[in-house]
């Protein structure tokens, strides 16, 4: 008979270590706001037990994570590649843990949600309640921003993005469309008159919206009898990053913008023009990182958000 004991563990056992869920997402939240202090106040946790939580990963781990100075917190290549592995572990973890609930039972737990300004504003969050109602027990995070943002780093679960997916790294499930429109302020009109047509916009002028940076000159499209995407250089005195400053240049009387339909039936003081050179509809996306399937929550929302956006389009084809 063999006088192996079953009672003591290997070596490499003994010397394993496994993080806790809540120190990964400690240390998610620092990498993602660059701040101690920051991610406390947004988790709601002492200063000190983020700073704990974090050294003991540190600790355990061997390696450096973050890299500390008087003006902030960054990530170190350790760190960097740490961070890259939390993620999909943390939803392991949360989908170990929903693994004998009924496919149609309650949502619970938390959803954190990057999208566009213009949405987080607009009839998105003025729908958003009624989601809610429909699932009390779970939590929505939103961030807004008209920049592309860093899933991993800012910990969210997905993004919406209005426009095209360049981005191979990400899953995408198509949300519906968009429908825009061309539209100056009474002053502009005033001022430079009425645009009469595609070759009148080189007299014109076009508040260029540049969410990320990139070159080139600004441009404005819109599709032809033939249904194809032209797209026309302008002259631009102004670049704006977001949709609310694109929406106040315009009204400031600094050009042509092409916005949602939508968005422009809530702004005051803004006319449409050029209504036989349509803008072509920005396409809407739910983006979220390739390694799994998206958990049940993730997939109740977007189906929320396509039937919010579904709606949107039918009144805008209503009162057009």
């Amino acid at each position: 008979m063999s006088n192996i004991s079953i009672n003591k563990r290997p070596p490499d056992l003994e010397s394993a270590y496994t993080p806790s869920a809540e120190d990964l997402r400690i240390f998610i939240r620092v990498a993602a706001l660059g701040s101690f202090t920051q991610a406390a106040a947004q988790l709601r946790l002492p200063r000190a037990t983020v700073s704990t939580a974090v050294l003991r990963l540190e600790k355990r781990l061997g390696a450096r994570l973050l890299q500390r100075t008087t003006r902030r917190v960054g990530l170190t290549g350790d760190g960097h590649a740490f961070l890259e592995r939390c993620a999909p572990v943390l939803d392991g973890l949360d989908e170990l843990g929903g693994f004998f609930r009924r496919p149609d039972g309650p949502l619970d737990g938390r959803l954190r949600v990057g999208m566009p300004l213009g949405m987080a504003t607009g009839p998105l969050m003025a729908r958003l309640p009624e989601f809610l109602a429909r699932h009390p027990a779970l939590r929505v995070e939103i961030s807004s921003a008209d920049r592309r943002a860093d899933m991993i780093g800012e910990g969210l679960d997905c993004v919406i993005r209005v426009g095209s997916v360049a981005d191979e790294s990400l899953a995408c499930r198509p949300l519906g469309a968009m429908p825009l429109g061309n539209f100056a302020s009474p002053d502009y009109l005033r001022i430079h008159g009425q645009p009469l047509g595609a070759d009148d916009l080189v007299r014109h002028w076009l508040v260029d919206y540049r969410p990320n940076p990139s070159d080139g000159p600004a441009m404005f499209e819109y599709q032809d009898a033939a249904g194809r995407v032209v797209r026309v250089p302008m002259r631009s005195r102004v670049t704006v990053d977001n949709s609310a400053a694109y929406e106040s240049a315009c009204r400031a009387g600094l050009g042509l913008i092409q916005v949602p339909l939508a968005s422009a039936a809530r702004a005051p003081g803004l006319v449409g023009v050029l209504p036989d050179c349509p803008p072509p509809p920005m396409p809407v996306n739910l983006l979220f990182p390739h390694h799994r399937h998206p958990p049940r929550r993730m997939r109740v929302f977007a189906d929320w958000v396509a039937e919010v956006l579904k709606s949107l389009a039918f009144q805008v084809l209503a009162t057009s």
